[in-house]
Formats: structure tokens, C-alpha cells, sequence
């Protein structure tokens, strides 16, 4: 079973960057297929950014060319960098994974952290 930990949420104006975190646990880490989604208030969870086991990148046309995902397999971490924020981009960020996820279908992934904050002020 895997277990997942975001961090590095927080407060930024627009036009700011940050940088989200994702820790893992579990010796199945480097099989696994990981993704960011996002939930604002009254609103769907939305697909951000994906990061296949054999290192593909897959992002939502909303943050392509502002966020980057990346994992590093010997430090069980999936980091989500994102650049140019907006306000739009306020939301709950939530890590996921899943050895056999569809990269942007949140329904096939089975494994999910708690969640971090991202504000980006006006």
C-alpha cells in the first residue's frame, strides 16, 4: 500500500511560483504512475499534471507552460513546480497514484494524500 504526504502549499500573489511536494512510502514507488488534481471551492476536481512510472509527462491545457511535474524515485517524491500563478489556480492540490491510472482520470487512481492548500492573491 502507498501512502502519500503533500506539502509547500501556502499563500503567493499572482505572477509567483511555488513548489508543491509529494512524499511516498512503499517499496512499489517506482511502478507507479503519479498525478496532481485540484478542487476549488464549489468546483470539480480537476486534472493537473501526471507523471508515468517510465518518467512520461502529461499536463491540463489550464498550466501547460506554467507547471512542471517531476519524480525522483530514489527519494519517493513527486514534485509539482508551478510558475506565472494565478488566481484561478487556487485551489486544494492533492497528490495521487496508481500502478495502472489512466494519467488524467482521477477515478483510477486509488491511492491519495490529504491535500495542501495554494492561494494565489490578486
Amino acid at each position: 500500500q502507498v501512502q502519500l504526504v503533500e506539502s509547500g502549499g501556502g499563500l503567493v500573489q499572482a505572477g509567483g511560483s511555488l513548489r508543491l511536494s509529494c512524499a511516498a512510502s512503499g517499496r512499489s514507488f517506482r511502478n507507479y504512475n503519479m498525478g496532481w488534481f485540484r478542487q476549488a471551492p464549489g468546483k470539480e476536481r480537476e486534472f493537473v499534471a501526471a507523471v508515468s512510472w517510465s518518467g512520461g509527462t502529461y499536463y491540463a491545457d489550464s498550466v501547460k507552460g506554467r507547471f512542471s511535474i517531476s519524480r525522483d524515485n530514489a527519494k519517493n517524491t513527486v514534485s509539482l513546480e508551478m510558475n506565472s500563478l494565478k488566481p484561478e489556480d487556487t485551489a486544494v492540490y492533492y497528490c495521487a497514484a496508481d500502478s495502472r491510472a489512466r494519467y488524467d482520470d482521477a477515478k483510477t487512481y486509488h491511492y491519495w494524500g490529504q491535500g495542501t492548500q495554494v492561494t494565489v492573491s490578486s
